[in-house]
């Protein structure tokens, strides 16, 4: 009948294939039963959502409202504001020591965008990048929309949850070519140092694939700053955000850095999938890189890091094993097997009775899913303090 959607066997729609095969984020559901008990009156801790509770920081709002009052809310370039770029490439120049061309920056919808248009450029269907598990879900996901694919590879603390030339050597085969690495990594918080990147950059080169490098949480280390994979490696491409270090997640802006050679394909392909980012994001993030912001960015930095050394040994204490220290970003990932097999059953139980919320292992992979779980340290420690104690009761009557 005209105007009907053509339906399966079973009467479901026909929607693509690739829509099936991408999974939900399992937290969302999570997150929404979380609301409900808050709007039912409780009080919900949340440990589960990837988001800073800080707002964005004042600078930065006053120039989003400078821009919007001085009517800069048309289309930008496809590769993003001139002045913003040239704004990165100083900040590579601070923080790295790096002298990157403007050119081969392009910024993005969000960290997202960044991803969207790498996986669209180096990924053809069939063929696959090699990402470490447990790993941020929407990496192999962006994959499959792309018709690629994700050669997911169990990691563990003996690898820090990184890959290693030796993984990379073991698990190439025909259809790999590239890798996608995180440094830190969600959801283990995990670092990798220069000579580590240059080692699996070697691995990679020498089999002639990509290397892309997720660097979404630098600013959020911890005793250190981490290493671009860009002072070891000048033709790899380089995720970025200013969502998590520049707390504007709501803002949807990121920024990829790439090969010269590249910038033309992905410049085309950000004309044709997202025409540009946000132009007044583009402009608030001008005010990113000013000294009073950096400086309340930096304040922030110590907040999580003091949350991180409660959190971390206060779990341990109640039988959490976390073999590693995180060295950044803002999770904690921990193997619950001494009290269940069943993460997502233990995380419902502390939701359910202790209204504490943290996210089940599924979300991030298949190994040995159903034994961790990750806490977000995105609370004030008062917060954190309030969580352990619920936790600590719920343990106490979780079904055995």
């Amino acid at each position: 009948m005209g105007g009907m959607s053509p339906l399966h066997d079973d009467k479901r729609p026909a929607y693509s294939r690739r829509s099936h095969d991408i999974a939900p984020f399992h937290v969302m559901s999570l997150l929404a039963r979380a609301q409900a008990l808050e709007q039912a009156g409780h009080d919900v801790i949340h440990l589960e959502i990837g988001e800073p509770d800080f707002t964005t920081a004042a600078p930065v709002v006053r120039a989003g409202q400078a821009a919007l009052a001085a009517g800069h809310t048309r289309y930008t370039a496809a590769r993003g504001l001139p002045a913003l770029r040239e704004a990165i490439a100083g900040f590579y120049r601070r923080q790295y020591q790096l002298d990157i061309d403007p050119q081969r920056i392009l910024i993005t919808p969000g960290g997202s965008g960044a991803l969207l248009l790498a996986s669209s450029l180096l990924v053809d269907p069939g063929r696959q990048w090699l990402l470490a598990d447990p790993g941020y879900p929407c990496n192999r996901h962006f994959l499959r929309l792309v018709e690629g694919g994700a050669q997911l590879v169990p990691v563990n603390a003996g690898t820090a949850y990184q890959l290693t030339p030796d993984l990379v050597a073991t698990h190439w085969n025909e259809h790999s070519v590239g890798a996608l690495l995180a440094s830190p990594a969600n959801p283990t918080g995990t670092v990798l140092s220069a000579p580590e990147l240059a080692a699996l950059s070697q691995a990679l080169h020498a089999r002639g694939g990509h290397m892309v490098v997720d660097e979404i949480y630098h600013g959020l280390t911890y005793g250190m700053d981490a290493a671009s994979v860009l002072q070891v490696d000048d033709s790899a491409f380089v995720l970025n955000s200013f969502s998590k270090y520049f707390g504007m997640t709501g803002w949807r802006l990121g920024w990829l850095v790439a090969p010269p050679a590249a910038v033309p394909e992905l410049e085309k392909l950000a004309q044709n999938l997202y025409i540009s980012a946000s132009s007044i994001a583009q402009h608030a993030a001008l005010a990113c890189f000013e000294d009073e912001a950096m400086a309340i960015f930096e304040q922030r930095r110590e907040a999580f890091r003091q949350r991180r050394d409660f959190l971390l040994p206060a779990l341990r204490e109640l039988g959490f094993r976390i073999e590693l220290e995180p060295q950044g970003a803002f999770y904690l990932y921990a193997d619950v097997s001494a009290f269940t097999d069943d993460a997502q059953a233990f995380c419902a139980h502390f939701l359910e009775t202790e209204h504490v919320a943290f996210t089940p292992g599924l979300d991030f992979g298949f190994h040995r899913a159903n034994q961790h779980v990750r806490l977000a340290y995105t609370q004030e420690i008062t917060r954190l303090q309030e969580a352990v104690e619920r936790i600590a009761r719920g343990l106490r009557t979780l079904p055995r």
